[in-house]
């Protein structure tokens, strides 16, 4: 025998006995009810705040009238299915009733077509739940894309600044006396920068625009290497517990920005425990969207599962609905950027992966997040890494092509000193007519992966077809081109995301280079 279906109803009849018999007809007809009668409009406008899952409603009441009902009922924005069920409604009444916004009328005389009628419509209020649950998606979607085109735009030449900046503070900062003010000042010039650099980096993570290192990674080593910085982080008052799936499976991730992505959540899960909890890490392998599938699906998806639960205060609906939006916060002006939790949904959706969240006030949060697994047996290729070196300086030439006028000095003021011949180009055009001209010389090309004219993964495509060897370093700030420079990365490129400090530039030149001799 079928389990009874819970259904929520309101009824709006001035007689008892009439409702008596409408609630043993659904009881029999397979539902658990749950109703309220009401047969004035102060009793009804005291209940609308109430969920309902549907509001059955006599014609024609003393107090007032069933039209009067439907009018008040849809005048709070409400949508749930509304039937007449009455003895004296007419067919022009019925009509009317319709265009007001009711879904059905049902006459008490034939009363055994309710059950027809209810099951109809709360199907159809399924339906058209669904539809608008479908239709915010779609809107989310469209903003975010245009906010990350919006990010996308203004990066490339804003990280371009910001690199000139860090570069200059960094020259500025190895001249300036040692205790001087002046090398404070070059100091307080550079910390800005970095953070100016770290909120655009963030933007584009939300966006979806950065260049991703993969690597076949166990999520449980991020968790153990992050655990120590994370215990110090939420501080003593905080519980922290992790329970890690001994079998886990490995996933095609950055483990910077994966570390990222754990962070901003344990972060965000403190700061929704001032008054202490408990934050736990859970990891496990998943199949298909389900952790709970049934087992004759054949050949269904495996996915690494990352769960971040807290104890804290938790959020309300409204607040759910906007907690990955940009510089959406609900913490006090000056606590926080908004972009804690935009960034990891940015991150986890470029990864290929989803991410869910579970929250009421007063009852915790719940994150979490599916990642697709690499068969164990499967080899993914690895990105190339910047490998520090002991070596200061060198002789090779390089063939550095950057459109920005003053990043592109910087960097030749930054790599001449240590030894190197830098020849300059300031589009993709004039790199590849260069290297044409000092192909034999050249031993390594830096380029800019955004350049009018020719851009910088273009531009070598056709070098490699004359110098196939030849080693690479991409720069960018922002691109739309992360599929080929990604590939070219498994292939042993190396990626140097922009803004940059002299120290980083000079150690991704000299670690290629080393490569070279060994």
């Amino acid at each position: 025998m079928p389990q009874p279906r819970p259904l929520r109803l309101l009824i709006i009849d001035d007689s008892a006995d009439d409702t008596e018999l409408l609630v043993r007809h659904l009881s029999r007809g397979g539902y658990e009810l749950t109703y309220e009668r009401v047969d004035t409009p102060l009793a009804l406008t005291a209940v609308l705040a109430q969920q309902w899952d549907l509001v059955v409603c006599d014609y024609s009441m003393p107090s007032f009238t069933g039209i009067e009902a439907l009018k008040l009922l849809r005048s709070t924005g409400s949508e749930v299915p509304f039937i007449f069920v009455s003895g004296q409604i007419g067919e022009d009444n019925a009509v009317a009733a319709l265009r007001q916004g009711a879904q059905d009328y049902v006459m008490k005389n034939n009363v055994k077509r309710l059950i027809p009628a209810v099951e109809r419509e709360l199907r159809e209020a399924e339906q058209r739940e669904e539809r608008k649950t479908l239709e915010r998606q779609v809107k989310q979607l469209e903003k975010f894309e245009a906010i990350g085109q919006l990010a996308g735009g203004i990066a490339h030449d804003f990280n371009n600044v910001i690199g000139a900046v860090l570069a200059l503070a960094q020259l500025g900062l190895d001249e300036a006396p040692a205790g001087s003010r002046l090398r404070e000042r070059f100091q307080k010039i550079g910390d800005q920068a970095s953070y100016a650099a770290g909120l655009t980096a963030q933007l584009l993570a939300f966006a979806r625009r950065q260049i991703l290192q993969r690597r076949n990674l166990n999520l449980n080593e991020v968790v153990s290497q992050s655990a120590s910085l994370l215990q110090t982080a939420i501080g003593h008052r905080i519980e922290f517990h992790s329970v890690l799936a001994p079998d886990l499976l490995p996933a095609n991730a950055d483990p910077t920005q994966m570390k990222q992505v754990l962070i901003n959540l344990c972060l965000n899960a403190r700061d929704a425990m001032p008054q202490g909890g408990r934050l736990s890490i859970e990891t496990r392998n998943v199949i298909g969207s389900d952790p709970n599938p049934d087992s004759s699906q054949q050949n269904p998806a495996r996915y690494v599962l990352l769960t971040v639960s807290d104890t804290g205060i938790g959020m309300d609906a409204a607040t759910l609905d906007r907690i990955f939006d940009p510089f959406f916060t609900t913490k006090e002006v000056g606590h926080g950027t908004g972009l804690g939790l935009a960034t990891v949904y940015g991150i986890v959706n470029q990864h290929g992966g989803s991410i869910k969240v579970a929250s009421e006030p007063g009852r915790g949060t719940c994150f979490e997040i599916r990642l697709p697994a690499v068969p164990v047996d499967l080899e993914a290729p690895q990105a190339a890494t910047i490998e520090p070196s002991n070596a200061q300086t060198g002789t090779a030439t390089i063939l550095l092509a950057e459109d920005h006028e003053g990043l592109a000095e910087l960097a030749y003021e930054i790599l001449s000193p240590l030894g190197y011949r830098v020849i300059l180009a300031n589009n993709g055009e004039e790199a590849l007519r260069l290297f044409k001209a000092h192909q034999e010389e050249i031993q390594l090309a830096i380029l800019d992966v955004v350049m009018p004219r020719l851009g910088g993964v273009e531009a070598y495509k056709q070098m490699r077809e004359i110098k196939r060897d030849l080693p690479v370093i991409f720069t960018t700030g922002h691109t739309e081109e992360s599929a080929a420079i990604s590939a070219y990365i498994r292939e042993g490129a190396v990626f140097l995301p922009k803004p940059y400090t002299p120290d980083q530039l000079g150690s991704a030149v000299r670690s290629t280079l080393r490569k070279l001799s060994l």
